[in-house]
């Protein structure tokens, strides 16, 4: 196809013209990040934590709604803001049932998983294992952390980076080393306590921005009833599909059990959120903070979807991707903002301050959980000597610069890997899986041991990274796409050449509807959602075969507050607990140790006066 001839601009002036972004921007821009330094500099120097308790978990006595805020701000990120709307965009409406596994998440976290991470009063999520398996056990679970968290971090970094390169032309890999400087600077300083009180302070000039983006592009639009007609004529709103086959990308059954299980993990097991809930004085204020956390998300999921529906009703006749007016997928939400509020002088800058607030809270996030396992997990559990206060700030400060630099440098890899919300639950998944398998096994299955539970999470993580890379690695090369929604160029005021994929070119109405049928990409076209159920399920599987195959755990020698409150009702306890007998394994001592003692006690009974029923001494 030859380049497509209109009489006027080309799509290389009208994407210049586009770039306003003014000092008034810069100003407020600046401004936001400026914010979040001095809040990390007050809690740094003004109201310096007093020992690590009080820098990683503010000392156990932090208030719910600055909580449930700072859990909303660390859990959106820039991924959200700007991948949910691309995924309305290019793929139609279906993700916003992804609220129903929301719902259904928050309610088992309620009742399964918050109640035993906060009746045991721990630092790192991972000590967990070492109580309830052991230290073996502990460290796979810290190593999954930080493999997720090498892989997610990157992502945060870029994509506001994409957000700032689409509005003002500055090259992505000049600004991700100023984030980065940014938010490692206050979170080393601040802890905690500065990485919420950031979140607070994020996450209302992230939700503002939105709320600004949405009323001024429907009323320039025309209002919702026309946002609405121009959606629903494109099928991007539609009903639930309740599809059975789990290689269709989107269902409802995805979604809700899927989502389900993903977000599970990602804010029911995982340290970046269980150590703000660790943070609360106790169990009702951790279920306040969760509910409260629940509804930030579903305004947050409702409010981008429908910047999506938004960015298609503006662009309907003209479709930006098709043309390079953005360049990117997750570049059409910044596209949309300059094309609404771009002769506004200060709201682009609002905006992107917006973007940035969400990438900052969640990296700041992931540097304060990274700093929590590697000093809990990683160090003392591995070295006798004892740090001073003064050791262990620094200790953690330095990680938290070392995890932020070694991400930074992650950044090259993933911006050649594909549109952001898909990708960062598909790597996610790589580890996620099995710490969710890991967690669940241990709370829900009393008598998987710790061979069984190491053996699952590492037969997990291995067959997790295999699909999960290979599917990527297929998408990003073009190998397996999926369908998308159709666009029109017939309405571009500009000359463009049309996007141009392996060879061939894309005609005005979309011809990104590549879907393979051969068998050898059958199982990798399993829809993304099902990533961590798979990746779950076979930590779990794998976990009771081993322990049932070597020796299992007998659930009354559990430390019951190890497990869910619902499993407690169901296990009774033994007669004797410490009866030193060979069918017995001990989860609060070795054999040898229980043996010991009560050899100790009946040398001490022995030594007693004897005496008969009469109480006269036996003969």
């Amino acid at each position: 196809m030859e380049e497509k001839a209109i009489p006027s601009l080309g799509v290389h002036d009208v994407g210049a013209a586009m770039q306003r972004f003014g000092w008034a921007d810069y100003v407020m821009f600046i401004f936001s990040l400026g914010i979040c330094l001095l809040v990390g500099m007050y809690f740094g120097i003004f109201r310096k934590s007093q020992d690590a308790q009080e820098y990683l978990v503010g000392g156990r006595s932090m208030s719910v709604m600055p909580i449930a805020l700072s859990l909303v701000a660390s859990w959106v990120s820039g991924i959200s803001l700007l991948g949910i709307p691309t995924e309305i965009y290019v793929y139609g409406g279906q993700y916003i049932y992804v609220l129903g596994g929301f719902l259904l998440t928050t309610i088992i976290m309620s009742r399964v998983y918050l109640p035993v991470f906060q009746g045991l009063t721990l630092t790192s999520t991972y000590e967990y294992h070492e109580r309830r398996f052991d230290k073996k056990v502990r460290l796979f679970g810290s190593l999954l952390f930080t493999i997720g968290m090498i892989g997610w971090l990157p992502l945060v970094i870029y994509v506001p980076a994409l957000a700032f390169n689409q509005v003002t032309g500055v090259n992505v890999h000049l600004i991700t080393p100023i984030v980065c400087a940014i938010c490692i600077i206050y979170t080393s300083m601040g802890g905690i306590k500065g990485v919420v009180w950031t979140d607070v302070i994020q996450i209302i000039v992230m939700f503002g921005s939105m709320l600004l983006v949405v009323i001024k592009g429907t009323i320039d639009i025309g209002g919702f009833g026309v946002v609405f007609e121009r959606n629903w004529q494109s099928g991007r709103i539609e009903g639930p599909n309740f599809d059975m086959n789990p290689l269709s990308r989107h269902t409802v059954w995805s979604l809700v059990i899927g989502g389900s299980v993903y977000t599970l993990q990602s804010f029911g097991v995982n340290q970046n959120m269980i150590q703000r809930y660790l943070s609360l004085p106790n169990l009702k204020a951790g279920r306040r903070a969760l509910w409260s956390f629940f509804i930030g998300i579903g305004a947050v999921v409702i409010i981008c979807s429908y910047c999506g529906l938004l960015i298609y009703a503006t662009f309907h006749e003209c479709d930006p991707l098709t043309t390079t007016l953005a360049r990117e997928k997750d570049q059409l939400l910044p596209l949309l903002v300059m094309d609404i509020l771009g002769d506004i002088p200060g709201l682009p800058g609002i905006f992107v301050a917006g973007i940035f607030s969400a990438a900052l809270s969640s990296l700041s996030t992931g540097l304060n959980a990274m700093a929590a396992v590697v000093l809990e997990d990683f160090y003392k559990p591995f070295f006798s000597k004892e740090l001073s206060e003064k050791q262990t700030y620094f200790f953690m400060k330095a990680t938290v610069i070392i995890t932020g630099a070694a991400c930074l440098g992650m950044v090259y890899v993933v911006e050649k890997l594909g549109a952001v919300l898909q990708l960062a639950m598909s790597i996610g998944a790589i580890a996620n899986g099995p710490s969710l398998g890991l967690s669940t096994m241990g709370i829900l299955l009393p008598w998987v041991n710790a061979k069984g539970a190491l053996a699952g999470g590492f037969t997990s993580l291995i067959f997790m990274a295999w699909l999960c890379i290979k599917a990527q690695s297929m998408i990003s090369s073009g190998d397996l796409a999926f369908p998308e929604k159709p666009v029109s160029t017939e309405g571009c005021h500009y000359h463009f050449t049309p996007k141009n994929y392996k060879g061939f070119v894309e005609s005005p109405i979309n011809l990104t509807d590549i879907m393979h049928t051969d068998e050898e990409y059958m199982f990798y076209r399993l829809s993304y959602l099902w990533y961590c159920l798979v990746g779950t399920f076979v930590a779990l599987f794998v976990g009771m075969l081993v322990s049932f195959v070597t020796k299992p755990n007998d659930p009354r020698d559990v430390d019951p507050k190890l497990l869910a409150p619902f499993i407690r009702k169901y296990i009774k306890s033994r007669e004797y607990p410490n009866q030193p007998e060979d069918s017995i394994i001990y989860a609060y001592g070795s054999p040898k140790q229980s043996h010991n003692a009560t050899r100790a006690a009946n040398d001490k009974i022995s030594e007693l006066p004897m005496t008969n029923l009469n109480g006269a001494p036996n003969v």
